[in-house]
């Protein structure tokens, strides 16, 4: 039981007692008027017939029948019934195996006990007793018979229930309450009780009696029920009794579990032994019973025209004559088959036979995604390469081992779906996201129960072929832990080297992988271990520009979000501007999944509309797209329309593309402190210090401000301060806009810069220049300062970004200045 639910019942007591409150004086007098009856008659030394009894007990209130055999005993029942109120005094031995015990072994309390029926048994000498339970009681003296046909005389002193002084009578009340209530759990979850007695306990509100009622009814052995025999005080033999029922229900509920998990095991026997009897009638009427001969034989067969390698041949011969020792329905033979057909299920050389036309396949890559050139210009240099290899020699050329690392949805496992298709190889796709046991690339040694071959070799058995392309998806969010390292075990299955000669745990055969051309795709290279890198030719697919989404939404998206949506191409029309403003305004990201969802949403909102309005024909406009996409979700940042002191444009790249990033400097008069705000992480505040200990240096600077830095406070604040934001390239951006702040010097409005910074006034090269300049692009800038040693990056960028965008390149910090400052 957890604390909570322990709680929870304290205030349902609490709660229930509250209500006794009013009659707490009517129960507190009854119970002292029981208590005071009981007294006097306590008081009283009683002399009674003795009966030693057999590890037996019989509780106040309780009825109980047994058979007295021993003399001396059936001469104390008979005694008891010649007695005006057939009372007598019943008390357990303490041993089995004393036929009659002394005063040493017997228990000092039993029961006064009235003989309600007694019968002699025909045939032997034997009564039949039935007894009810009448008060506890205490062994004053015994007088012993002398004669076999005497009885023992037990004078008892009778001990009623009691409880402490001092203790409050809603306590014995709650106890009673708390008590019933495990007994009905237990009662539900045993199932050995009836409703009448539940029913009685329900009706008795005496907690005496309750208490002795239920120690009659539950399986306690022997010293429980002593002990709650010799337990007068009613508070603390309810809670012996709450301590046993605990016990007891959690006993009954785990012999219900085992009950129930024995009938299901008994049932499933019984049922796959009628089954199988069925199915050997059914195969000799109609002549079809297995013959283990004749499959030996066609496994044999199959060995046979399978070509494995020959230093195995003869270990898969011996694993199928194997089978001609196990009887047909032996958990062995069903392994073995399973194995035996795994084996020969692979293609063992099967090739598909690949394209050979380059210009074809350009054309099909180009009709199945816009962009993406080195990609495709890596395909059609393989396909020269092969086509030239085998003009010039017999030996097979390894495929290569590509690494596709890009943002989510820029089209990474599409592209290579399409070049499965283009080059016409069968295509397999195998997502590594999560994967932290070997055993899934090698696969299970067939030691193991269930074992079964890994994905690679799985992978192989789906193609049928052996040169499919196997996409291994997600490759750098492998895991690890104690069962192994899957990226280790990747290593042998990426390297042209040793590939041709990989085993699988499970097949035990080596496999030739290298006709298998492997793609892998990431979304960083960071997490991938460099020796697995090592081995794979990585290709950067960075974010689409907006003029490629446009294409690619109006190519490809656009089309086929119509065609889900039951719409004819003349249903609904977009127009250019409005299919822009859905890219900017509703999505923001380097691939094109969200914006595919916002044109499934448009496709939706113009079949109601439709619908709605009985029309024919929808058309998006600028003017209307909030009518179908609801308001904007994204705004992009514009630069200021006049130059600003102290406000630098700078560039950021981030997961979903590049931004815009506005630098704000204040000054003021001060100790010298510097602040920086806007959740700046540990490399942009170090450049912070870098920027601002380059303008230290500057004469200009201390000509202006002889008192800079000492009584000088700088606040240097990056807005959208929720948002984190680190890294170098912010650099040449900080310097600039704390030069402008403390030389009160506008900074041009339309220019935006990046670059890291070093102390002596460098400009160093930095990532992301792609992402950078589009976004700057977006933004309205005209020119946008860059390092000098990322000019090589230039023509990555688009023509119709370059044709609007002045892009210069510098080499020191001086150069920056001259360029931004008005």
């Amino acid at each position: 039981m957890t604390n909570t639910d322990i709680n929870d019942k304290t205030q349902t007591i609490k709660e229930e007692l509250d209500t006794l409150l009013e009659h707490s004086d009517e129960l507190v007098k009854r119970i002292e008027d029981d208590v005071r009856a009981h007294s006097k008659e306590e008081a009283k030394h009683i002399v009674l017939p003795m009966i030693p009894m057999r590890h037996m007990n019989v509780f106040p209130g309780v009825s109980l029948t047994f058979e007295v055999a021993r003399k001396r005993s059936r001469a104390a029942v008979h005694a008891a019934m010649n007695s005006d109120e057939q009372r007598m005094f019943l008390v357990s031995q303490r041993s089995l195996s004393v036929e009659w015990p002394r005063d040493d072994d017997i228990f000092h309390v039993g029961t006064q006990v009235r003989i309600r029926e007694m019968i002699q048994l025909p045939g032997r000498e034997v009564l039949r007793v039935r007894v009810d339970g009448l008060e506890r009681a205490r062994l004053i003296s015994r007088e012993s018979a002398v004669k076999d046909d005497e009885w023992d005389q037990a004078t008892i002193q009778l001990m009623p229930s009691s409880t402490e002084k001092g203790v409050d009578p809603l306590q014995i009340e709650a106890g009673r309450r708390e008590l019933l209530r495990s007994f009905q759990l237990y009662a539900a979850t045993s199932g050995r009780l009836s409703m009448d007695a539940i029913m009685t306990l329900n009706a008795l509100d005496n907690p005496a009696e309750q208490t002795d009622i239920i120690a009659s009814n539950l399986n306690l052995s022997f010293e429980e029920q002593q002990s709650l025999l010799e337990t007068p005080d009613i508070l603390k033999r309810q809670s012996m009794l709450i301590t046993f029922l605990e016990r007891e229900i959690v006993i009954s509920e785990y012999e219900n579990e085992l009950s129930e998990k024995v009938k299901a095991e008994v049932d499933k026997s019984q049922k796959e032994y009628y089954l199988r009897e069925q199915m050997k009638v059914i195969r000799r009427e109609l002549g079809d019973e297995q013959d283990t001969q004749e499959e030996v034989e066609r496994y044999l067969e199959k060995l046979k025209n399978t070509p494995v390698p020959e230093d195995y041949r003869e270990k898969l011969e011996k694993e199928i004559k194997r089978l001609t020792n196990y009887p047909v329905s032996f958990p062995e033979a069903a392994n073995l088959r399973t194995y035996l057909d795994t084996v020969f299920d692979l293609p063992w050389g099967e090739m598909s036979e690949e394209t050979g036309d380059i210009k074809k396949v350009r054309q099909q890559l180009d009709a199945d995604h816009y962009g993406l050139q080195d990609v495709k210009e890596r395909i059609l240099e393989y396909m020269a390469v092969r086509e030239l290899h085998h003009t010039q020699t017999d030996e097979p050329f390894k495929a290569p081992i590509l690494c596709f690392v890009g943002p989510p949805g820029v089209g990474k496992t599409s592209i290579a779906q399409s070049i499965a298709q283009s080059i016409n190889r069968r295509f397999v796709r195998m997502s590594l996201g999560g994967i932290k046991d070997e055993a899934e690339i090698r696969g299970h040694r067939r030691t193991y129960i269930g074992a079964i071959p890994g994905r690679i070799i799985a992978a192989i058995q789906q193609a049928k072929t052996d040169n499919p392309l196997i996409l291994l998806d997600e490759i750098d969010k492998l895991g690890n832990d104690f069962r192994g390292d899957p990226a280790s075990a990747l290593l042998e299955v990426l390297d042209p080297e040793q590939n041709y000669n990989f085993r699988d745990h499970y097949l035990e055969v080596p496999y030739d992988l290298s006709h298998v051309m492997f793609i892998t795709t990431a979304n960083t290279t960071d997490t991938i271990p460099r020796a697995l890198l090592d081995r794979m030719e990585v290709i950067e697919l960075s974010g689409y520009t907006e003029e490629e989404k446009y294409h690619i939404a109006k190519l490809h998206l656009l089309p086929k979000q119509i065609g889900l949506n039951a719409l004819q191409s003349n249903q609904l029309t977009v127009s250019k501007r409005a299919l822009m403003d859905v890219i900017r305004l509703y999505t923001k990201e380097a691939g094109v999944r969200q914006l595919e969802r916002e044109l499934s949403k448009l496709c939706r909102r113009g079949v109601l509309r439709l619908k709605e309005k009985d029309e024919d024909k929808q058309s998006v406009t600028m003017r209307n797209l909030d009518d179908f996409l609801g308001k904007p979700k994204y705004r992009y940042d514009v630069i200021d329309k006049e130059d600003p002191v102290g406000v630098v444009t700078g560039l950021a790249w981030t997961a979903v593309g590049g931004d815009t990033l506005s630098i704000e400097v204040g000054v003021s008069s001060g100790s010298g402190k510097v602040e920086l705000t806007g959740s700046l992480g540990d490399v942009m505040k170090e450049s912070a210090k870098v920027s601002l200990a380059y303008i230290r240096s500057r004469e200009d600077v201390h000509t202006e401000h002889p008192e800079f830095p000492e009584k000088m406070d700088i606040h240097v604040h990056v807005p959208e301060g929720a948002v984190p934001k680190d890294g170098p390239s912010a650099g040449v951006t900080l310097a600039t806009a704390i030069y402008s702040a403390l030389m009160q010097k506008p900074v041009h409005h339309d220019l935006a810069m990046t670059g890291e910074l070093t102390i002596r006034g460098r400009v160093l090269p930095i990532g992301g220049i792609k992402e950078k300049i589009i976004a700057a692009h977006r933004a309205g800038v005209k020119r946008v300062l860059i390092p000098e040693e990322n000019k090589r990056d230039i023509e990555d960028i688009p023509e119709s970004v370059l044709k609007d965008l002045d892009v210069i390149t510098v080499t020191k910090a001086e150069e920056v200045l001259n360029y931004a400052i008005v």
